[in-house]
């Protein structure tokens, strides 16, 4: 396989499009979802439009261990990884002592977890090599608290953290780390998370223009590229550092408010 990439969470969205999006470009792909129907539909999908090679692992990433059994598998399959793309992850909207814990354990092990155990098994084959990109999708919320998605805003505020401080480490190296920070997007993500009922998602970007500006930030070794976002939003995260913390907070829950 040629210039590979894998994709998690690739069977729709922003995952999908990284996918088309490479695809492209003339490399090959490795998607990773729990669903392998839609998998199969995308490989098919990408396959026929371009001269690429399209494997698929289906595989529940929130489950303990599933990133390293993915490295292995990936191993096995006797393919080198150019490009580790991290973007599976989900939302969920409500009070964090009234959500369902299993629900939202789930969300830790797949927003934090399974991206740092891929992050850690593939980087060392990278930093051998000297070579390769990583590109982790985490999202606006990771710049503020999140009333009534206290446990998402939290796993990418540790997202956008983690990716961070990596590409310091490997600032010495060809290896670079990039951070997406999607504002609201037309994915599932708004009606699985609930959120495409609250003023935040009144106004989206589409996930193929979200996917373009990560994936050619991270081409170009960018550390953050903030996608998605509206004028209004770029001034209130301008203004932020000087607004009192109780006044962003009440803010953010009033955006996050399910609207009757």
């Amino acid at each position: 396989m040629k210039n590979t990439a894998l994709i998690t969470g690739a069977s729709s969205g922003i995952g999908k499009e990284l996918a088309l999006i490479h695809a492209e470009k003339g490399g090959d792909l490795i998607l990773i979802a729990r669903d392998k129907k839609r998998l199969e539909e995308v490989k098919k999908e990408i396959e026929n439009k371009y001269p690429v090679n399209v494997s698929i692992i289906d595989k529940d990433l929130s489950l303990p261990c599933a990133g390293k059994e993915v490295y292995f598998k990936v191993k096995e399959m006797g393919v080198e990884i150019d490009y580790l793309i991290n973007n599976a992850g989900f939302g969920g909207i409500g009070k964090f002592y009234e959500r369902e814990w299993d629900r939202d354990l789930a969300m830790i092990n797949l927003n934090i977890v399974a991206l740092t155990e891929l992050t850690r098994m593939f980087l060392p084959d990278f930093v051998i090599r000297n070579k390769g990109k990583i590109l982790n999708v985490s999202s606006t919320a990771s710049l503020f608290p999140g009333p009534l998605q206290a446990v998402y805003f939290a796993t990418k505020a540790y997202v956008t953290s983690f990716s961070n401080a990596l590409a310091e480490e490997l600032s010495h190296s060809n290896v670079t780390v990039t951070t997406l920070l999607p504002g609201a997007t037309k994915t599932e993500f708004g009606k699985i998370s609930g959120m495409d009922k609250t003023v935040m998602f009144q106004k989206t970007a589409s996930a193929r223009s979200v996917a373009q500006d990560g994936y050619n930030a991270m081409i170009s070794g960018r550390l953050n590229i903030i996608s998605g976002i509206t004028f209004s939003q770029k001034i209130l995260f301008f203004l932020v550092p000087f607004l009192p913390k109780r006044m962003i907070l009440k803010q953010i829950r009033i955006m996050q408010e399910v609207a009757e």
